[in-house]
This record gives C-alpha cells, sequence and structure tokens, in this order.
C-alpha cells in the first residue's frame, strides 16, 4: 500500500473539507431549523484544536508525567462541555462527577493489570477516548431524563403522593430512558469489524501491527469505554433524581407526601 495515510490528502483534500462543512450547516439550517453559526464554528474549532493537540501530542511523546496535566485539561473541558448542555442555568460544574465515575475506576484498572503504559502517547489516547466517551453518555443521559422528567412531572407527583421518595419517583421514569446514552457504545461494539472500522485498529494495521495484536487492542478500548459509559450514564441518573442540577427553593424532602413542589 503505498502512503502512510488511508486517505489521499492534499490541496483537494482541504476542498472537500470545505464543501462538506458547508453542507452540513445548509442541512442545520434548513432540515432542522438551527443557527448554521454553531456547525460553521464546530468545524472551524476542531481544526484549530487538532492543529494544536497535534503539536502538544508531539511534545509530550518522551514526557510521561505531562501528559497527566493535559488529560486534566482534557477532563476540564468535557465537565464543562457535558455540564453545559445538562444543566445551562444550573450546577454544570456537577459534570465531573459522573465524568470521574466513568473514567477513573477503567483507567486505573488498566494501569494495575499493566494493559495501559505510563507512556504519554498510550496515556493521552486511551484515556483521551474514554474521556470523550464519558463526555457524551453524560450529554445524552443528563438531557434525556431532564426532558423525560419534565413531559412526565404528573407522573412523578402521583408517585410522592403515593408515598415515594421523590429520588424513587423520578428514577421510576428516568431509569428507562437513562440506558439510552449507552446504546451507541453497544452498537459499535456489537458491529465492530463488520460495520465499522475503527480508527485504532485501521491505524495500527497500517502501522504494521499483526492484525490479531491491534484486534486485541481495539477490543479493550471498545470493552473499557462500555463500562465508562454505563458508569457515566448511571451517576448521571442518580444526579438528576436527586435533583443536583439545580437549587429548588423547597427541597423534596421537605415538602409532605400529597404535596407539589413549588
Amino acid at each position: 500500500m503505498e502512503g502512510s495515510t488511508l486517505l489521499v490528502l492534499g490541496p483537494n483534500a482541504w476542498l472537500l473539507l470545505a464543501v462538506l462543512l458547508g453542507l452540513a450547516a445548509v442541512v442545520w439550517r434548513t432540515a432542522l431549523g438551527r443557527s448554521p453559526v454553531q456547525m460553521l464554528v464546530a468545524g472551524v474549532r476542531a481544526l484549530i484544536q487538532l492543529a494544536a493537540v497535534a503539536l502538544v501530542i508531539a511534545w509530550l511523546s518522551d514526557k510521561g508525567p505531562l501528559a497527566f496535566a493535559f488529560v486534566a485539561l482534557m477532563f476540564l473541558v468535557g465537565v464543562w462541555t457535558s455540564g453545559r448542555r445538562v444543566a445551562p442555568d444550573g450546577r454544570w460544574w456537577l459534570a465531573a462527577v459522573p465524568l470521574a465515575a466513568g473514567v477513573v475506576p477503567v483507567a486505573l484498572m488498566m494501569f494495575a493489570f499493566g494493559v495501559l503504559p505510563f507512556s504519554a502517547l498510550a496515556i493521552i489516547a486511551v484515556l483521551g477516548q474514554q474521556i470523550g466517551g464519558a463526555m457524551t453518555s453524560v450529554t445524552l443521559a443528563g438531557r434525556r431524563i431532564r426532558d423525560e422528567l419534565a413531559l412526565r412531572q404528573g407522573e412523578v407527583e402521583a408517585a410522592v403522593a403515593l408515598g415515594f421518595p421523590w429520588q424513587a419517583a423520578r428514577a421510576m421514569v428516568g431509569r428507562p430512558v437513562a440506558g439510552e446514552a449507552v446504546l451507541p457504545s453497544i452498537d459499535q461494539t456489537r458491529t465492530a469489524g463488520l460495520v465499522t472500522l475503527p480508527g485504532a485498529f485501521v491505524g495500527m494495521i497500517l502501522g504494521g501491527a499483526a492484525p490479531l495484536d491491534a484486534g486485541l487492542i481495539q477490543l479493550l478500548v471498545l470493552v473499557s469505554l462500555l463500562l465508562v459509559n454505563a458508569g457515566a450514564a448511571a451517576t448521571t441518573l442518580w444526579l438528576s433524581c436527586a435533583g443536583a442540577w439545580t437549587r429548588p427553593r423547597t427541597r423534596p424532602r421537605d415538602i409532605p407526601a400529597g404535596k407539589t413542589p413549588r
């Protein structure tokens, strides 16, 4: 195979990027009724950020301890991104809880088993994927639960009137939809090698790694993401049902059964 990349790069690649981003913005505006600026800004930011990150990672390649500082920055950006999606007017910083609940235990297990080496490139690549997966799960689960609780508030109040605690009443509504945030990860894992070839797997094959080794590494990444995303979604459910994202004027536990919160 000629070249070191799967796609042919050059001036046409940059032209195609502009066309794809422009068309995405048009569909986003005309079919979905959203501001095209969001789509355009996302594409430009991705370009700038990827260029900067590539330079930083190259500089960190032989500086293992500093990789954790970069991962911490990634974590903070993930908290800001997910938190502002779930609770734009509330305690958005609490997104750090489900993100950490998903990522930290899995990362510690990978270090403990000796699977993840103390190499800057490995740490950034693996933990970066896990933070990204957890961020997506927190966003999807948090917004889905929030909307469902607002839509079915009457059912929650009815359960409280029957004697259920507020958190348990909310969980009856939120739990069935919280797991939907993990479905994309499950589908990606189920169809790996059949519908999609994950980027890490393809990159290792092109880099000369043995196919079985590449497959095992990609499987570790995919399965670790299942636990990361499930843990993040479960913690998001707990926070949502506890009413932690907002600061209510009257705490649910102070409201007698049969009464509705103000």
